[in-house]
């Protein structure tokens, strides 16, 4: 039953997060507009990308998209897919199998249902543990997809995502890919206790009051709230973690960011405390996508594996 669990979990994140990969791209992009103007000092770098005074243009997420097709083609908006198919494979099947089991573990049997708190306590715990194993996959897929947003020089120009982790262990050391890791885990605790919770209340509420039966209606509502509940609370911290694991460390140079902390003070002192929300529409645009398929493919999966 423990190992079933990991198998359905995973089938279900590897195809939430391939489908939603473009709205992942365009948020990363746009969490780190403005980035430049405070991070990298030599404006001749910046070229016409980023206005050399004033607060830089913030883009919306259909320019940014529109963008990146004119620039690299349509093909583009897939950068990165084999690093999302590892972190899913990684990441997403350890939480959802952790938060199963917990959850079998934890429901009562009389009422067949779990209290709040423990669904939250199995989230944080299931997500820290997944992010853990999952993280360099994490920060190649940051890295790939925020690639074409860089001068030509400047790329790193990965080919697959075996690439950059293995550029990255051999140019910057094996601890790089676990760089940024306290913002994934807090993050990733943050994500699995507010989305897998958070379905699982909204599903209980649906169900009990009889608003609809179990069935699609059910899941993709319970599904979609719970992406939003998540957008806003992870939203802040992805914004942080992004540019952590986007910077580039220059060898016999400071690196742009001290750690978590230093980035989140340089990014409020210098763009406002909104800009801790950039990205925030692609986000929940991404997120509710993300957490219905998932949630639904989830659901066919238990259903088609219940046999077994």
């Amino acid at each position: 039953m423990g190992l079933k669990g990991f198998v359905e979990g995973g089938i279900a994140s590897i195809v939430a997060g391939c489908s939603t990969h473009p709205l992942d791209l365009i948020k990363v992009r746009m969490q780190l507009q403005g980035e430049n103007a405070h991070v990298h000092a030599a404006p001749a770098q910046l070229g016409a990308q980023i206005p050399t005074s004033g607060p830089p243009r913030r883009v919306g997420p259909v320019a940014v998209g529109m963008r990146i097709i004119q620039q690299d083609g349509a093909a583009a908006l897939f950068s990165g897919v084999s690093a999302t198919v590892l972190r899913q494979t990684l990441y997403s099947t350890t939480r959802m199998g952790l938060y199963d089991i917990m959850k079998t573990k934890w429901t009562d049997p009389e009422t067949g249902t779990m209290r709040l708190w423990k669904k939250i306590g199995a989230g944080l715990i299931a997500g820290g543990i997944g992010a853990a194993v999952g993280n360099p996959a994490d920060v190649a897929m940051v890295r790939m997809q925020a690639d074409g947003r860089l001068p030509a020089l400047q790329r790193r120009n990965y080919k697959s995502v075996v690439d950059a982790i293995s550029q990255m262990a051999k140019n910057e050391g094996v601890g790089s890919l676990w760089r940024g890791s306290s913002l994934t885990v807090n993050r990733a605790m943050l994500v699995t206790a507010s989305q897998l919770a958070s379905y699982d209340q909204f599903k209980e509420m649906i169900l009990e009051k009889g608003v609809m039966e179990d069935g699609l209606g059910t899941h993709v509502t319970a599904s979609f709230a719970a992406g939003f509940v998540a957008s806003v609370v992870t939203n802040p911290v992805d914004v942080i973690k992004t540019r952590v694991m986007n910077m580039k460390v220059e060898p016999g140079k400071a690196p742009p960011y001290a750690g978590a902390t230093d980035c989140a003070l340089q990014t409020i002192r210098t763009e406002g405390v909104m800009a801790l929300y950039k990205g925030f529409i692609p986000t929940i645009s991404r997120q509710g996508p993300f957490t219905i398929v998932l949630f639904v493919t989830l659901e066919q999966v238990r259903r088609l594996l219940k046999d077994f």
